[in-house]
């Protein structure tokens, strides 16, 4: 049997060493990041990607072990453990495999087959099994005891059959086999519940659906179950396409594993149909809400990844930088909030203007916002895409064409979860006299400057990049993006002089309270000088120092080495390649030409080998270089603000704001984002969308229809692509499905209806014909 360090090593495509090394450094308190970066040379170069895999297998394979020793201990408590039910224990490799073999033994309420078996009627069950030349009646017969409540013949093989059908129904190998023959071949079908039509008319497509329960996709098995809870539909898992001929076999499978045949005998008619009842009344419903279960964590674990990629593509979008950023939260009634940030994200100001109805104050507000940018010296105006949005836009539009000295760039940015940060403790305690209203408007001017150091300050799930985020396991869904979110923050590293406590404690290796320690020690001491001033933090210790400090960074300290992502402990390297060149390292810092000539492996130890060396000459080459690409901004077309603006043919620009497992929504400026399905992507085949695209990236898009009353936007990036065909020369390209469905923009999942934009359900219009041509090809 394999060891757990084994399993994992051929799961994650690895060494058993290595994986060995690397649940010693996790066992150990080291953290993903700093193992991936820092300890290449302990397993092998493992990356962050495998050591996720790895600690999250490890998790459950231990948690599998666990549970093996409690039923070891269970069965044995009973007197029940041999040696050949020992070993099945053992080698059980999956918690399903476990508990099918325990569920003979697991302790339960009284059953009919526990009194039937104290009635005394074990020996007629077995009989009639062993002999089926028996006839049940004549049989049954001399187990009558009115004493035992055994009346009648009825009553004592009723009673016979239950011991039949619990020890059927409880044969492990029996139940493994039809768990995976009903994994091939089942059948998930969906009926609206009666009288229910109206009121769940948002899962319409659903009210007669069948499909296979091993390739349904997530997202589309996740409205199901959520169209369940809410009492719309009733969710069956038939055996096949044919639900009677199933059935059928299935019995037929329980008969043949226990060698039960029609041959003629008196019990043969008898022994069949228990086993008929042991698929119908015991195993079918068994197994179905066991593979219900199964199907929904997978797709549960489908929707977290989308969910975390989409999240690190957000958190990983480029910074605009330290520029001096205008923050505007549209408004309509309560007017557009101005907050204006300088380039470290220090608040300058905050205003409201009020262009709208019902004040109409357009020209006194942009009058007011151009007086602020030329005070202030604004570089660029970041724009919420929430309501009023585009006209909010239009104001700062007007407000360039009348104000042609003022220079500078407007950007539209998502404004999802920046009202959460608004109204959190975290906003209360950074900005406790300013309103509510406002900080949304500092958050989307930090936003802007900053993805990475904003975000981290609001709940994964309320950043609005999920797919039925509510619907999954919370915790795995936390666990999840938590670990994506010290991976992003950990891939750029941070300026521990501007970083706030919220950023901080993302950094490998400092907790909450550590990060606010640190927050404190440096408004009371004035900026770190060094990386080692950080030993002086209260609670910041030996091994937090060792986790965090590589990626803690001091762009203008005593040391050069501290703006960079060598880790202290590696300095000696650094100064035996000074001492062997003999330069100082200022002057080595960025001389690409020079570097380039050392040799690695001159400068190699017993501690810091071939991996950890060359890491370091790259890192001299640019110390502290940033993994974010350059920063762009997507330009929305002049006059094309609502869905009434476009048409077909339309080419815009846009910025994609999520990806899903059937194509990617983008933001076009008209407060819907349309859908590029998968196969409108690429004039090649695409299977995972992210291939080609990810969120935050500007793309050209061409409006293929708009279906103004259902809000639903259809887009391609195949501009060469005729209008009302979507056909694609790619192989295999599919087409969009009925019910493809995102998470609505602000965040919240969409419950079984469309996201704006997203494939519509087919009707008769061009809309559904051109998807259903995609499909044909």
């Amino acid at each position: 049997m394999l060891t757990i360090e084994q399993k994992i090593a051929e799961e994650i495509g690895a060494k058993s060493v290595q994986v060995n090394a690397a649940i010693e450094l996790l066992d150990g308190g080291a953290t993903v990041p700093f193992i991936a970066r820092y300890r290449k040379e302990v397993t092998g170069g493992l990356d962050d990607t495998q050591l996720r895999n790895l600690e999250e297998r490890l998790r459950y394979l231990r948690e599998l072990e666990e549970r093996r020793s409690a039923i070891l201990a269970s069965i044995a408590e009973q007197g029940k453990l041999s040696d050949e039910l020992k070993k099945e224990i053992v080698e059980a490799d999956t918690k399903a495999r476990l508990e099918d073999l325990y569920l003979p033994y697991k302790p339960k309420r009284r059953t009919k087959a526990q009194i039937a078996r104290e009635a005394g009627l074990q020996p007629l069950a077995d009989g009639l099994r062993s002999d089926p030349t028996q006839a049940p009646e004549e049989a049954a017969k001399a187990f009558i005891n009115a004493e035992k409540g055994i009346n009648d013949i009825k009553g004592a093989l009723d009673g016979a059959r239950s011991i039949l059908l619990e020890e059927f129904s409880e044969d492990a190998a029996l139940v493994g086999q039809l768990r995976e023959w009903l994994t091939e071949r089942g059948q998930i079908r969906a009926k609206v519940v009666a009288g229910k039509e109206a009121e769940g008319a948002k899962f319409r497509d659903y009210f007669d659906h069948a499909e296979a329960i091993k390739s349904i996709p997530s997202h589309r098995l996740l409205a199901l179950f959520r169209a369940r809870n809410e009492g719309i539909l009733d969710l069956e898992l038939e055996p096949t396409i044919e639900p009677d001929q199933g059935h059928a076999e299935a019995e037929g499978r329980v008969a043949a594993h226990f060698g039960i045949a029609q041959r003629g005998r008196a019990a043969d008619t008898w022994l069949l149909e228990t086993c008929r009842q042991t698929w119908r009344v015991k195993l079918h419903l068994h197994l179905a809400l066991d593979l219900f279960g199964k199907s929904r964590e997978g797709a549960e674990d489908e929707a977290i990844r989308v969910f975390g990629d989409n999240l690190k593509d957000l958190l990983l979008a480029a910074p605009a930088g330290p520029k001096v950023v205008m923050g505007l939260d549209p408004g309509i009634r309560t007017g557009v909030k101005v907050a204006v940030v300088d380039g470290t994200g220090k608040l300058l100001t905050t205003h409201t203007v009020y262009p709208h109805e019902p004040k109409n104050q357009w020209d006194q507000s942009i009058a007011q916002l151009a007086a602020m940018c030329k005070q202030l010296g604004v570089n660029l105006i970041a724009i919420g895409n929430g309501t009023a949005s585009r006209e909010t836009d239009k104001l700062v539009g007007d407000m360039l064409k009348k104000h042609p000295d003022i220079k500078l760039a407007k950007v539209v940015v998502s404004e999802a979860g920046a009202s959460v940060y608004s109204a959190s403790e975290m906003a209360a305690r950074e900005f406790p006299e300013l309103d509510v209203s406002l900080r949304g408007a500092v958050s989307i001017a930090r936003r802007l400057q900053d993805p990475l150091a904003e975000l981290v300050k609001i709940e994964p799930k309320a950043i609005g990049v999920g797919q039925y985020q509510h619907d999954v396991n919370q915790v795995k869904l936390a666990r999840a993006l938590d670990a994506r979110v010290e991976d992003c923050v950990n891939a750029v590293g941070v300026d521990v002089n501007t970083a706030s406590a919220p950023l901080l404690a993302r950094v490998a290796g400092l907790s909450a309270s550590v990060a606010e320690n640190v927050v404190k020690f440096r408004d009371a001491n004035g900026p770190f000088k060094t990386r080692d001033a950080l030993k002086k933090v209260p609670r910041l210790g030996d091994k937090a120092f060792e986790q965090c400090a590589g990626f803690l960074r001091i762009p203008a300290g005593d040391n050069p080495l501290d703006a960079s992502s060598v880790h202290p402990e590696a300095y000696p390297v650094v100064e035996r390649i000074i001492k062997a060149c003999g330069r100082e390292v200022r002057q080595i810092i960025g001389d690409t030409s020079f570097l380039k000539t050392l040799r690695a492996e001159q400068f190699t130890d017993d501690t810091f080998g071939l991996p950890t060396v060359r890491d370091i000459l790259r890192e001299l080459e640019k110390p502290g270089r940033d993994p974010r690409p350059e920063f762009v901004t997507a330009a929305f077309a002049e006059g094309v603000e609502d869905l009434k603006d476009l048409k077909p043919g339309m080419v815009l620009e846009g910025r994609v704001s999520n990806v899903a497992a059937f194509g990617a929504f983008v933001d076009i400026g008209v407060h819907q984002d349309g859908l590029v399905h998968v196969s409108a992507l690429s004039t090649k085949f695409v299977k995972d969308p992210r291939e080609v695209v990810k969120a935050g990236d500007v793309v050209k898009v061409k409006v293929l229809e708009v279906d103004i009353p259902r809000k639903r936007i259809a887009l391609t990036m195949r501009l060469d692509d005729p209008l009302g065909d979507t056909r694609t020369s790619a192989p295999g390209a599919a087409a969009a499905r009925k019910d493809d469905r995102g998470p609505r923009r602000d965040g919240a999942s969409r419950p079984g209806g469309a996201r704006p934009g997203s494939a519509p359900a087919p009707t008769n219009n061009a809309f559904a014909d051109a998807f259903a041509r995609a499909k044909r090809n």
